[in-house]
C-alpha cells in the first residue's frame, strides 16, 4: 500500500479538523487505516497508487472521497448514511460507509474520477479588500473577469454584506448573503468608490446550478458538519440564479489572453481564488506571460489588475492575496487568509 496515500489522507484529515470539520477529519483518519487492510478501499484508491504526496495533494484525492460519500447522503436524505451524517458521529457513520464502499464501489469510483469543483462563497471576503484597493488606487469603474469561476458564485461579491469586526462593515445592509470575517490588522479602504461596470467569468467545466445533479455535486464538497457553510452556499446559489450569472466554458489561459485587454475609462480586473494551484506549471507560466503582455498596454487611464487568492508557496494551508496593478506592474502581497475565508490578516 502506498504510504504516501496514507499520509495524505491523514494530513487532509488533520486539516479538516483544524478548519472546523472534526467529523470529516475522523472519517479520513479511519480511511487511512482501512487502506492497509480492506480490499474495497484499496480498489477505490487504486487509480492513485504510486503517486507522490505532492501529486496526491494536487489531485485532492481525499476531498474526492469525502465528496463522493456526502453526495450519496444528499441524494438519499432518508437513507442510513444521511441519518449517520445528521448525528455527526463518525463511529455510527463508519459501518455504513464500509458497506457503501462494498455495495456502491462503481458509483463512488465514478464520482472520484472527476476533479473536484468547489465554489467557496466566503472567499469573496478575502477578495473584497483587493477590489477595494484597486478602486482606491484607480478611481475607475471596474470590469471584473474571473478565471476558474466554477458556478460563478463569487461574481456577485459587490452585492454582499461583509462584517469585518472592529475594522467596520461593507456592502448593502439588506444583502441576501452576509459574511462575517475575523479581520486582523488595519482596515482596508472601505470608503473607496466601487462600481462594477461589467462582469464575466470562465471555467473549463462550468457548474450549472440550475441542474439539480450539478448543484448536488457542488454541495457535496462542503463538509457535512459545517451547517453555516452549507446555508451560505444555498443562499449564494439562489442569488446567482436570480441574477442570471453565466460562466463561459473556456480555457482560462486563452480566455484571459482574449478578454484581459485594458479599456480606457475602466479598471480591468482579472481575478481568481484557489484556481491556479490546480494548473500545470507550464499553464501557470503561460497565464502569467499573457497577463504581463496585456500589462504593457495598460495606462493610468486604462489600468489592468491581476488579483489572486492562492495557497502560499511556503505554507499551502494559508492563502495569500496578491495584487499586480499595471501600468506600474509591481506584485504586492496584500493579505494572508484562511482557505475558506474565516479570517484575513491585512498587511497593507
Amino acid at each position: 500500500m502506498n504510504e504516501a496515500l496514507i499520509d495524505v489522507l491523514k494530513w487532509q484529515g488533520a486539516a479538516c479538523t483544524a478548519m472546523g470539520s472534526p467529523f470529516s477529519g475522523d472519517l479520513l483518519e479511519r480511511a487511512s487505516a482501512a487502506l492497509a487492510e480492506q480490499p474495497t478501499f484499496q480498489a477505490i484508491f487504486a487509480p492513485w497508487q504510486g503517486q507522490d504526496r505532492r501529486q496526491l495533494f494536487h489531485d485532492a484525492v481525499a476531498l474526492r472521497w469525502l465528496g463522493a460519500l456526502h453526495e450519496i447522503a444528499l441524494e438519499q436524505p432518508d437513507g442510513a448514511l444521511a441519518a449517520a451524517y445528521a448525528g455527526r458521529d463518525p463511529a455510527t457513520a463508519w459501518p455504513v460507509i464500509e458497506g457503501l464502499m462494498r455495495d456502491q464501489e462503481a458509483r463512488i469510483a465514478d464520482f472520484m474520477s472527476h476533479e473536484p469543483q468547489t465554489n467557496e462563497v466566503r472567499r469573496s471576503a478575502v477578495l473584497l479588500p483587493g477590489f477595494l484597493a484597486i478602486a482606491a488606487e484607480t478611481g475607475l469603474p471596474m470590469r471584473v473577469l474571473e478565471l476558474g469561476a466554477s458556478a460563478g458564485l463569487n461574481q456577485l461579491w459587490d452585492q454582499r454584506r461583509y462584517d469585518l469586526g472592529a475594522a467596520g462593515a461593507w456592502g448593502p445592509a439588506d444583502a441576501a448573503v452576509r459574511l462575517d470575517i475575523d479581520w486582523r490588522g488595519p482596515p482596508p479602504p472601505l470608503e473607496a468608490p466601487v462600481q462594477v461596470a461589467a462582469r464575466a467569468a470562465c471555467d473549463r467545466k462550468p457548474v450549472d446550478i440550475a441542474d439539480p445533479l450539478q448543484r448536488r455535486r457542488l454541495t457535496a464538497y462542503v463538509w457535512p458538519d459545517q451547517a453555516e457553510r452549507l446555508e451560505r452556499l444555498e443562499a449564494a446559489m439562489a442569488q446567482t440564479l436570480a441574477a442570471g450569472i453565466t460562466v463561459e466554458a473556456a480555457d482560462a489561459v486563452a480566455w484571459a489572453k482574449r478578454e484581459a485587454e485594458p479599456k480606457r475609462g475602466l479598471a480591468t480586473v482579472v481575478f481568481h481564488s484557489v484556481f491556479i494551484t490546480y494548473m500545470p506549471a507550464e499553464r501557470q507560466a503561460a497565464l502569467a506571460a499573457n497577463m504581463a503582455a496585456a500589462g504593457t498596454r495598460a495606462s493610468n487611464y486604462a489600468p489592468l489588475a491581476w488579483l489572486r487568492m492562492e495557497p502560499g508557496a511556503d505554507n499551502p494551508a494559508v492563502m495569500e492575496l496578491r495584487l499586480t496593478l499595471w501600468p506600474a506592474g509591481a506584485d504586492r502581497l496584500l493579505a494572508t487568509a484562511h482557505p475558506h475565508g474565516a479570517w484575513i490578516e491585512w498587511l497593507v
